[in-house]
């Protein structure tokens, strides 16, 4: 069956490359760098956990990242044009990264050639993990037939619900970065302090401090329970997922305690999918982010 629409996401949604093509997603990576001079792109040159594994080997090196550019998108978008397929193309959202920038521009380029090409560039006003469960909304929507239009209309709808709630290991990449003022000046220089973050509508606000790794954990956690509990819709309207950096096992136990509490205040969440936050955030937070992501479902079961 041919597709209704073609889906196309940056390197920030941090699906893993097969789980990409098996939905027949195109991705267009990030780039990273640890030199300022070699810039290699995500998951085709560097894989996210070596990318981890050289932040750990060499703590007090800060890496970079650089978005696509926009040739990168006119070679992906151009194939779609020239075969009539309308694209649906997701990006991070803009307060982090000039990624949607770089596709407008790309979609302005092809539209001077194939003025009749249908290219639909949305800010996600999010990132990471729930970016990547974001684009699988669209492959929903896209797999159930839903026309190009309708889709761009519900993937609009919905995109304002995404919330992450998450911690990270220390204040260092934060504060090198440069880009998240607001909160570095709620945790200060306490000599170990942890912030609690709050992405949301595309801006990331502090939520909290704590001195213990639980302690920010735990905290992340009320948040979610917090959104679920003043949605008006019941939770299996919404997918929620859990995103980890280097340490994997954490985000499993992790994961397997925020089941246990939400089933023990009787919400009847199935499952919580564990994945990897990529190099495009992980430059900004350092190798230990964790926390998690909520965002309402497409299509409502």
């Amino acid at each position: 069956m041919s597709e209704t629409f073609h889906i196309i996401s940056d390197g920030s949604c941090d699906l893993p490359t097969e789980l990409a093509e098996e939905k027949n997603i195109t991705v267009v990576p990030f780039y990273v760098s640890f030199d300022d001079e070699h810039y290699l792109k995500e998951n085709v040159d560097i894989g996210v956990r070596d990318f981890y594994q050289q932040m750990v080997d060499k703590k007090g090196v800060y890496p970079k990242s650089s978005m696509p550019s926009t040739q990168d998108y006119v070679d992906v978008f151009l194939p779609y044009a020239q075969e009539g397929t309308p694209v649906i193309c997701i990006c991070i959202t803009t307060k982090f990264s000039g990624s949607v920038q770089s596709a407008v521009n790309a979609r302005e380029i092809v539209l001077e050639e194939y003025p009749g090409a249908e290219i639909t560039v949305i800010d996600s006003c999010i990132n990471t993990v729930l970016q990547g469960l974001y684009v699988l909304e669209a492959v929903k929507l896209r797999d159930a037939g839903t026309s190009y239009r309708d889709a761009v209309a519900r993937l609009e709808q919905i995109k304002g619900t995404g919330r992450i709630f998450f911690t990270i290991g220390d204040m260092e990449y934060l504060k090198h970065g440069g880009r998240i003022g607001k909160v570095t000046a709620v945790a200060g220089s306490v000599l170990g302090i942890r912030p609690v973050i709050t992405l949301k509508n595309g801006e990331i606000y502090p939520s909290g401090i704590g001195r213990s790794r639980k302690r920010t954990t735990e905290k992340a956690l009320e948040l979610l329970l917090d959104y679920i509990g003043s949605s008006h819709l019941p939770v299996d309207c919404y997918s929620i997922v859990l995103g980890y950096g280097y340490d994997m096992e954490e985000g499993k136990e992790l994961r397997d305690h925020a089941l246990e509490v939400l089933h023990g205040r009787g919400i009847d969440v199935k499952e919580i999918p564990v994945c990897q936050i990529g190099a495009t955030i992980g430059v900004h937070t350092g190798p230990y982010p964790l926390g998690f992501g909520i965002i309402e479902k497409a299509i409502h079961e």
